[in-house]
Parts: C-alpha cells; sequence; structure tokens
C-alpha cells in the first residue's frame, strides 16, 4: 500500500518533543508512530509531509521515505495518515473507496485519489483537511489521537501489549533467561536472543508483559514490571523500573513509573521519575527528582506555548526535550515543562515549572544560556561519546530553532523578573 504520514497545526501542542524531530518519530510502547502505521498498513511505499525546517534532517535520518515530494505524492491514489493517530489493534477495514476516518471529531486518515490531491503540501495540508471533511463521507478510524504528550504515557501500556502479542508471533527472536525470578505468567517475558540478564534479577508481569530488545542488558539488582520495555542497547543499572518504555541506548537507574524516555537519555544514579516524557540526550544526574502527583490530588496543570492547559491527569511528572542536562540533585514539580538545550541546577527547593528551551536556571535566575556555540559543541561531543554523527544538517536545524523558540523565551524570561521585581519590592 502506498502511505503518506502528514504533520497537521497540532503538533505544536506536543512541544518541546516536536521541536527536533516530526511527530511521527515519537516513541510509543515499543516503536514509534511511524512504525506502528507502516506495520498497520503493510506500506511499502512511504512519503511524508512535514514542517519544512525538519526536512533535511528527516531526509538523513529517514533515506527510505519521500520527504515533503509533492509530485511524488500527486501521481497516484494514496491514503494520507495524520502522524498523531495510533492505529488500532484490529485489522485494517478496505481503503479502496475515498473516505475519512475520524477518531472524534479529527482526521486520523484519509484515502484519497489523484485529483484530491492536486494541491495538497506540507504548508496547505489543513486547509485541505477541512475540505475533504466537507466533500467525502467518513467513517471511524479507531484507535487514538495523540493531542497533547501525556496521551502517549497513557496509551503506552495498551501499546506494549499489542507488542508482546506481535513478538509471541516471532517466537525465534526470544528467549526466556533460566537466571530471572519471574513473578506472573512467565510467557510475558519476552528477551531478545542477544540481551543480557545477569543474575539476581526479578521480572513480574502479573499486570502486563515486559520486552528486553536486542543488546540490551540489565543489571543484578534490577526489577522490571510490566507492562515495560527496554530497547535496543540500553542499560538498566539496578533499577525499579514500571510501566515504562526505555528507548534505545538508554542508561537508568533509580526508579522509573509509567515513563517514555525516548533515546540515549542518561539516569544512570538514583533518583526518581514518574510520568514524565523525556526527550533524547538529556541528562539526569545523580538524585534528581522528579514528581508527579499533587498534595491536594487535583489534576496537574501544564504551561504549553505560554497557554495553561488542563491535562486532566492526577499523576504527571515532567517533560523535558533534547540535549537538556539537570544537575544533581535537583527537583522537578508536577506538570513541569522543560525545552531543549536548557541547563539546570538545584537551588534546595523545586524548579520552575515552565523552563523554555535555550534557557539555563543558575543561582536561582532563570537565564538565557550564554553560547549557542558551546551548546552546539557539548552536543556533538555527547553524541560523538556514543557513536552518533553530528552532521551540518542536526546543527543547522538547532540554529534554526535558537531563532524560533526567541520570541517565547523572551516572553517567559520578561515574566519571570516582574514576578521578581514585584517579590523584592
Amino acid at each position: 500500500m502506498r502511505i503518506c504520514v502528514f504533520e497537521d497545526r497540532d503538533v505544536d501542542n506536543l512541544e518541546p518533543l516536536t521541536l527536533t524531530r516530526p511527530v511521527f518519530d515519537l516513541l510509543c510502547g515499543t516503536s514509534t508512530i511511524l512504525e506502528r502505521q507502516r506495520n498497520y498498513l503493510q506500506a511499502v511505499e512511504i512519503g511524508v509531509l512535514l514542517r519544512p525546517f525538519l526536512a533535511d534532517l528527516c531526509r538523513q535520518s529517514h533515506p527510505e521515505l519521500q520527504v515533503n515530494n509533492c509530485a511524488w505524492l500527486r501521481c497516484e491514489p494514496t491514503v494520507l495518515l495524520n502522524g498523531r493517530w495510533l492505529p488500532p489493534i484490529e485489522k485494517p477495514p478496505d481503503f479502496q473507496q475515498p473516505h475519512l476516518g475520524l477518531v472524534g471529531d479529527e482526521i486520523a486518515y484519509a484515502v484519497l485519489p489523484c485529483d484530491q490531491l492536486t494541491y495538497c503540501s506540507p504548508n496547505t495540508i489543513d486547509d485541505c483537511l477541512e475540505t475533504w471533511k466537507q466533500r467525502l463521507p467518513v467513517r471511524p478510524a479507531g484507535g487514538w489521537m495523540i493531542d497533547y504528550p501525556w496521551d502517549l504515557l497513557l496509551c503506552n501500556a495498551a501499546m506494549l501489549r499489542q507488542d508482546c502479542a506481535r513478538c509471541i508471533a516471532e517466537e525465534g527472536r526470544s528467549h526466556r533467561p533460566a537466571n530471572v525470578g519471574i513473578v506472573g505468567p512467565s510467557d510475558l517475558l519476552r528477551v531478545h536472543r542477544t540481551a543480557r540478564i545477569d543474575p539476581f534479577v526479578a521480572v513480574d508481569t502479573t499486570r502486563g508483559p515486559v520486552l528486553v530488545d536486542e543488546q540490551a542488558v540489565i543489571h543484578s539488582f534490577s526489577r522490571l514490571e510490566g507492562p515495560c520495555y527496554v530497547g535496543p542497547g540500553a542499560q538498566v543499572l539496578g533499577a525499579n523500573i514500571r510501566g515504562s518504555s526505555i528507548g534505545p541506548g538508554c542508561r537508568v537507574g533509580g526508579e522509573v513509573e509509567a515513563s517514555i524516555l525516548l533515546g540515549y537519555v542518561n539516569k544512570y544514579h538514583e533518583g526518581f521519575l514518574g510520568h514524565s516524557y523525556i526527550g533524547a540526550w538529556v541528562n539526569l544526574a545523580a538524585g534528581v527528582q522528579i514528581g508527579d502527583l499533587r498534595h491536594d490530588y487535583q489534576p496537574i496543570r501544564v504551561t504549553l506555548k505560554g497557554q495553561e492547559v488542563d491535562s486532566g491527569q492526577i499523576k504527571l511528572g515532567a517533560l523535558i526535550g533534547d540535549h537538556t542536562q539537570v544537575g544533581l540533585n535537583a527537583s522537578l514539580n508536577a506538570g513541569t515543562v522543560v525545552g531543549i538545550f536548557c541547563g539546570l541546577l538545584p537551588t534546595g527547593g523545586y524548579l520552575p515549572r515552565t523552563i523554555p528551551s535555550f534557557c539555563a536556571f543558575w543561582n536561582g535566575i532563570l537565564i538565557e544560556q550564554p553560547s549557542l556555540p558551546q551548546l552546539l559543541n557539548t552536543a556533538r561531543t555527547v553524541m560523538s561519546r556514543r557513536g552518533h554523527e553530528w552532521t551540518q544538517a542536526r546543527a543547522a536545524l538547532y540554529r534554526t530553532l535558537h531563532e524560533r523558540t526567541s520570541a517565547y523565551r523572551r516572553q517567559i524570561l520578561r515574566q519571570r523578573e516582574q514576578r521578581y521585581l514585584r517579590l523584592s519590592a
């Protein structure tokens, strides 16, 4: 099948995670949204329509995709899939006749002939969606639409159970280590043959599966409680992990509950991380505590792009963008949003709940990071230490994002300064 995955205007509600990647590259369960959509429709030819400033980096990370290629899109009938849509478990319906698939009032997918794609582009996709909604028949799509980052946390358990069923069907890729203490059904532990589990590891599958991917290492005295996933090359260092997805190359110690770590997150030491979504290449130093519950048990409110949003969730920790560093013993309160390339140092109390991209919190004061070249050089060093190439496309993207986020950064810094002046008066 021929598909094209698109980003609509609502991807902004998933910042800071979608600042540095297309929305379909977000992890849920054991795989990204794009991988789930590809498997759902058994797609053999895939294009994407995304924000132009991400195009060059997407071409590097996904050389198999047609990126913002409108000529390719218009040459044949195509199924357009919303990059925020997690497909259902059930088999897909007939995709031969033109129609729209809806989740609530939102378009999850559109089955379109060539003539309906004439004016479709990354800049016109939202207008096209409104037009198609007036002209085409609609059907329920099933699955889930991801409106905010915490929606991914809510869907994670269901996705892990779905992934476990697929692993059981691919029995040859898994084995069951003899030296693991298992509480619950043993067939819900799926360990890749290249993974290593040391002695004195406890696995609890009473609430869901535990999946350990290739080249992962689970050190002694770790506890994994399902539904749980440990990604390729990740290391679990005497940690207590429950209800979480640990992305590739992460190093995790301490306690992690109901969270998603995108990839190459360094949380090597003790500390608590609850109901949070952590971007790639984030460093959480020893003793970092990220709370996820208000003392009065009220729903947690989150500030996204200057607007306060009621998450409706009793438990919600932090949303942290790529390449952010959190210092020793820092404490983040429930509902904290931290942008990309931030540096946070402890103050003895909670840090601010809103920290814009490219900012630092030092000595109790929120400031703009003083040197963008130094930030990029540090990121280059961090990635090279893990064997990842630093490319010009990546550097250009980060410089673009520094400019694109400047207005919001100035707004928050001005608000903090005015608050400080009021308090000091």
